[in-house]
């Protein structure tokens, strides 16, 4: 599919996003009405309440009655929020376009693609949902009046905003883009799925798991986390920047097995597994989905991939999760997307590893000595 062709599905997708989460985060205000909190219950009021936040235009919707908004004599940056949601919404559009317009240019929803477009185009919501939240964040830590205050901390848990709505919002945008771009590609003439050398494709999905398997089974036990929190102290408003390595560096957490909880301590690295397990699949079969392999388009993939990979580990978790009655049936999504900026960091170097694999696979294949037909 052409960039002049793959740009109608793209925008598409980019103006469906952006307005979805603009009209979820306008819906805030619903949350205020007095019969919300007898029909939904105060947890999942207050579970709502922290989804829409990143995507609220007003931050006093998001306040709960009685807890001294609006105090007389504190300075008022309101403005400075407005401007910050803004530059959130116009990084979220032009984030989603160009990753999707990359997705949908080498991997069109044509000849058995549709599945991994999807969920490539899925993956890549709250990927830049998570992006556009890292762009506009200092505008909306100055706008609280204390941007120089654990400067760092502050950012790390804007960036970690964009939470469950942007995950179920970009599902649904997926499915309308994958079909906005099944219609272009009809007359489009778009190549079959190339073939791939196997044992190259088996071995870039190895080392790339290998990589994934670093940041969530090794950085991410309680110990090794722990240290990277802790191992710079910084200075100024460059302090305390452990939160923030944390979150680009960790893609899960867990301890050592402790008393009686080996059963659910097993079944929780079980799911650890099958999260590597999803990453392999996804990566084996990823070179085998575009036109043509390149560089960008393995890595943004790789990113996509470990994504999936993540939100399969989030979403296996829920029935292990015992607390719906104490917490309200809002809690067993609260989970979904987190890790993402992990995920860019480990799933972009993962999809370059096994890119790099590909080519030199396909430069030996090259260089090999063609047999000589007999005469």
């Amino acid at each position: 599919m052409t960039y002049r062709r793959a740009a109608i599905p793209a925008l598409v997708g980019g103006v469906l996003i952006t307005l979805l989460l603009w009209w979820a985060g306008a819906s805030a205000h619903a949350l205020q009405l007095q019969g919300a909190t007898r029909a939904l219950g105060i947890e999942s009021v207050q579970e709502l309440r922290r989804w829409l936040a990143p995507w609220a235009y007003d931050q006093s919707v998001l306040i709960a009655p009685g807890d001294g908004a609006g105090v007389s004599g504190t300075p008022d940056y309101s403005d400075l929020r407005r401007t910050g949601m803004q530059i959130r919404f116009v990084a979220l559009f032009l984030f989603y376009v160009g990753g999707a317009l990359l997705l949908l240019r080498r991997m069109p929803p044509s000849h058995g693609r549709t599945p991994g477009t999807l969920l490539a185009l899925w993956a890549w919501g709250p990927v830049a949902g998570t992006l556009a939240a890292g762009v506009s964040t200092p505008w909306l830590i100055a706008s609280g009046g204390q941007g120089s205050y654990r400067f760092l901390p502050q950012l790390a848990a804007g960036i970690e905003s964009s939470g469950p709505v942007a995950v179920l919002v970009a599902l649904l945008v997926a499915g309308l883009t994958v079909l906005v771009g099944r219609a272009v590609a009809k007359d489009a003439g778009t190549p079959p799925r190339s073939a791939v050398p196997v044992r190259a494709a088996r071995l870039g999905a190895t080392l790339g798991t290998a990589w994934i398997a670093v940041s969530l089974l090794i950085l991410s036990y309680d110990g090794v986390a722990a240290r990277i929190h802790t191992a710079f102290s910084g200075t100024g408003r460059l302090s305390e920047p452990g939160d923030l390595l944390r979150q680009w560096l960790i893609l899960g957490g867990w301890t050592a097995p402790a008393g009686k909880a080996f059963d659910d301590w097993l079944l929780y690295r079980l799911v650890d597994v099958l999260v590597l397990v999803a990453v392999w699949w996804a990566l084996r079969l990823l070179p085998g989905l575009l036109t043509r392999v390149t560089l960008p388009a393995m890595a943004v993939g790789g990113v996509c991939a470990t994504v999936l990979a993540l939100l399969t580990g989030q979403i296996l978790r829920i029935p292990l999760d015992d607390t719906l009655g104490v917490w309200g049936p809002t809690h067993f999504l609260s989970g979904l997307g987190q890790h993402v900026p992990a995920a860019l960091t480990f799933g972009a170097t993962a999809g370059t590893l096994a890119y790099v694999i590909l080519r030199l696979a396909g430069e030996r294949t090259a260089e090999a000595p063609q047999p000589v037909a007999a005469v």
